[in-house]
């Protein structure tokens, strides 16, 4: 019997006062407001503004906010205004908001649809 009393756990969250030295993998949701100094594969990775991941990361859908220090491969990839990214970005869509920063390179999954990207502004397009 697990901890949780054998009921499933739609997501996994480790808290801000955690750190963990390896790879993560995980089949459900995952959500980072500590440190990570591993890769993490994941279903979906929604990552808090203080957290720091050092590592690669593989997700079917990806939002970030803190620090990531490594490549990230996502279906869907959010970037929020508080993201410091360092890494190459592959991904199928993308939506970067202003504020964010990102060294490195972008390429879409090889794919037969196109990709597609959204970059939010503070004004609208002229």
């Amino acid at each position: 019997m697990s901890a949780t009393g054998g009921k499933a756990i739609p997501f996994s969250l480790i808290g801000g006062d955690v750190t963990i030295t390896g790879d993560i993998s995980a089949s459900v949701d995952l959500h980072v407001d500590g440190m990570v100094d591993g890769d993490i594969r994941c279903a979906a990775l929604v990552q808090g503004p203080d957290s720091r991941i050092i590592g690669h990361v593989t997700a079917q859908s990806a939002r970030l906010a803190g620090l990531v220090d490594g490549s990230i491969a996502a279906g869907e990839l959010v970037v929020e205004s508080s993201a410091r990214i360092t890494g190459d970005v592959t991904y199928e869509r993308i939506t970067i908001e202003p504020g964010s920063r990102i060294e490195g390179r972008f390429s879409p999954k090889a794919s037969d649809a196109p990709a597609e990207i959204k970059l939010l502004a503070n004004e609208a397009a002229e």
